[in-house]
């Protein structure tokens, strides 16, 4: 077992706003968890990060609650505890007005960013428990603050993320743990580009506060602040990080 550093697990972490967290833990000297189901990319991932600190990388699908349990308990029992935890693993699914969307799309949805998202907050509040003290940070989304047209399976899941993290928190806040949500508005990412075209995106930018998409690493920073010692009263919130873009 290694320690005592400060240890912080990652899902979603071999791409986007997953990964740009995860550098950053390891950045931040934290020991970090890499938790994706993809393992080519997550291994990938290891092997580069390992150049710059501590990392290991376990493979797990968040839908699945045993496997889910199963890695932070190996998390545990390497590094000895969990300081931190991101959750960033999340789907966006297909584009379509709300009576057209197929309840396969709405339940793969809800499964990933919603079921599986609170199979990993519930797994990571046990351990913190255990220990006395934790942060957690969920990816919510813009969408989870304001409606978004053509995506509602997507918002309503990411409402649900702030509404889960807000409840949680109030659960926990006595416990020492912490729970908060990022909302990354219109984020450099590859779920972006595999989702909006080049023509969209510079039609979306017209009118953005900010005028440019903003960059993964400008919400792991984010990320990193709420679950550093700074943000020691901070809890139950949904920051967003999206260039003002929700804020008229």
């Amino acid at each position: 077992m290694v320690g005592p550093r400060k240890v912080a697990l990652v899902t979603g972490a071999s791409s986007g706003i997953g990964r740009a967290t995860a550098e950053a833990f390891v950045r931040h000297g934290y020991a970090t968890v890499l938790v994706d189901r993809d393992v080519a990319m997550g291994k990938e991932l290891m092997a580069e990060l390992r150049r710059r600190g501590e990392v290991m990388f376990l493979s797990c699908d968040v839908v699945d609650e045993s496997a889910v349990e199963a890695t932070i308990a190996e998390a545990v029992a390497t590094y000895g505890r969990l300081d931190a935890a991101f959750n960033a693993a999340g789907v966006d699914g297909e584009q379509k007005p709300t009576a057209e969307g197929s309840v396969e799309n709405w339940d793969k949805i809800m499964s990933v960013n919603l079921r599986g998202l609170w199979f990993c907050m519930k797994h990571e509040i046990r351990q913190m428990l255990q220990q006395g003290s934790g942060a957690i940070v969920n990816c919510a989304s813009s969408a989870g603050l304001v409606g978004l047209a053509g995506l509602s399976a997507y918002v309503a899941s990411k409402h649900g993320v702030v509404g889960l993290t807000k409840s949680a928190a109030l659960d926990y806040s006595r416990s020492n743990i912490r729970i908060n949500a990022v909302c990354p508005g219109m984020i450099d990412t590859p779920m972006w580009h595999r989702s909006i075209s080049p023509e969209m995106t510079a039609k979306l930018l017209e009118n953005d506060p900010c005028g440019r998409l903003g960059q993964p690493s400008e919400v792991a920073e984010a990320v990193i602040w709420l679950c550093a010692p700074a943000a020691s009263f901070v809890t139950g919130q949904a920051l967003a990080v999206d260039g003002g873009m929700t804020v008229p």
